[in-house]
């Protein structure tokens, strides 16, 4: 039973997909969640229907290329809440999917920008409010792709890479210190981000069934799991989703 009353999460890309259903499910368990995006009406929303839920969350405008942004998000978590106990880094992109001759360089540094950078400054804010504390728990949220080369996805696939190599390097320096950083790869998911895929036509996902994509809440679960002292084996690492043997370990199937 997973029981997270008590403890302060903050989830980056809040406002749909994975990160809203993640800042429902944190809700859900006893978290109190800020839940943080671009989208202000959205997340006013996704923080209104927890409230109304019974649990109790807010919002913030954050813009997580902008390490001030995600300072202040932190920031606001410890006023409002007393503290930062869970941090989830979601924020990412995927758009414009392109070939590495025909992409627009500004595109591309936008996703590193918000992909790889948005992790750092979600970890560099973080990290010295748990540390100030004595823990809490950072989950990266990854992707396959950072261990394959997939036709179109250089920036993605890049900037995967890039957050699983943060997950290992904060775990290294910050594990003795309490705070558990451990990745999630959460095989594809029924998002927006998905349809954007099959729209391109480019590489292999793109023509997944969309059947087979799991829903968004599966992997709002698995980073609740991942919460819990059974997350604790996966330190420093990305557990691995996608597959039915892990899908059972946490209880969606």
């Amino acid at each position: 039973m997973i029981d997270l009353k008590n403890r302060t999460a903050l989830v980056t890309g809040a406002s749909r997909g994975i990160g809203a259903a993640t800042a429902r499910r944190l809700a859900g368990y006893g978290a109190s969640v800020v839940l943080a995006a671009r989208g202000g009406d959205e997340i006013e929303r996704g923080a209104a229907d927890i409230r109304d839920a019974g649990g109790a969350a807010v919002a913030v405008v954050c813009d997580v290329s902008r390490y001030g942004d995600v300072d202040a998000a932190v920031q606001l978590a410890v006023a409002q809440f007393g503290g930062l106990d869970i941090l989830v880094n979601n924020a990412g992109l995927i758009e414009p999917i392109a070939r590495l001759a025909e992409s627009d360089p500004a595109e591309w540094g936008r996703i590193a920008d918000i992909n790889y950078k948005g992790v750092y400054h979600g970890l560099r804010a973080a990290l010295p409010a748990m540390v100030a504390q004595g823990g809490g728990v950072i989950v990266n949220v990854s992707s396959g792709a950072g261990s394959r080369a997939l036709e179109g996805w250089s920036h993605y696939c890049s900037s995967k890479a890039a957050v699983s190599s943060l997950t290992r390097c904060a775990d290294a320096e910050y594990r003795d210190h309490g705070i558990r950083v451990v990745g999630l790869t959460p095989g594809t998911v029924a998002t927006d981000m998905q349809a954007a895929i099959r729209q391109s036509g480019v590489n292999p996902v793109s023509r997944i069934d969309p059947a087979a994509h799991s829903p968004p809440e599966w992997a709002g679960e698995a980073i609740a799991w991942l919460c819990t002292e059974a997350g604790a084996a996966y330190a420093g690492t990305d557990f691995a989703f996608g597959n039915d043997e892990a899908r059972a370990l946490v209880g969606v199937i």
